[in-house]
């Protein structure tokens, strides 16, 4: 695990030193990144703060992950289908994002072959975060989620809000305290 913590991190040095100039957005606290129907191939590190992912489902919102510095986030949907995507990328607080064009990744693994196994790495374990993620949403016990989290993302109860984590949790935030106490 730790040898493969080590690959991806040569793999986003290798993406944010590709040469290529730069980019670099700073987001205000609140502020979302690209708007609906967006169609965005760029993948963004986040050099500073912290993001949520969310999807808008009639006047409610719904958070679907969240990242922190030194996290990869992407609109998959948009960087696989070229199409507008459907999710939303906001800052939870003032957050740094370096861009990475989708052309700047395939450059660079047309040029470094042994990365793209490093990136297979990265997807598959993105399919498995969405697995869990499955789970959870299917879990009907509120206790069974949170437990289930916390397990997984100790990190994400000390930097996400509570309003957001029982929003991703599909539970009201006096549940998600009263399980906390528990």
């Amino acid at each position: 695990m730790e040898a493969q913590h080590r690959n991806i991190a040569g793999l986003i040095h290798l993406l944010l030193d590709s040469g290529d100039p730069q980019k670099e957005i700073v987001l205000k606290r609140n502020e979302i990144l690209r708007s609906k129907k967006t169609a965005d191939s760029n993948i963004y590190f986040v050099a500073a703060g912290s993001i949520r992912v969310f999807i808008e489902d009639g006047d409610a919102e719904q958070n679907i992950r969240f990242g922190y510095q030194n996290d990869l986030v992407v609109y998959m949907d948009a960087f696989l289908s070229g199409k507008p995507s459907s999710y939303f990328i906001q800052a939870l607080k003032k957050t740094t994002l370096k861009v990475v064009p989708k052309e700047t990744l395939n450059r660079l693994l047309g040029q470094h072959p042994e990365q793209l196994k490093v990136w297979l790495a990265l997807l598959e374990e993105l399919v498995l975060q969405l697995l869990e993620r499955e789970k959870d949403i299917l879990t009907s016990s509120p206790a069974e989620r949170y437990h289930r989290l916390l397990q997984r993302s100790p990190r994400l109860f000390q930097e996400i809000s509570n309003r957001h984590i029982a929003n991703y949790l599909r539970m009201s935030p006096e549940t998600l305290s009263r399980l906390k106490k528990h």
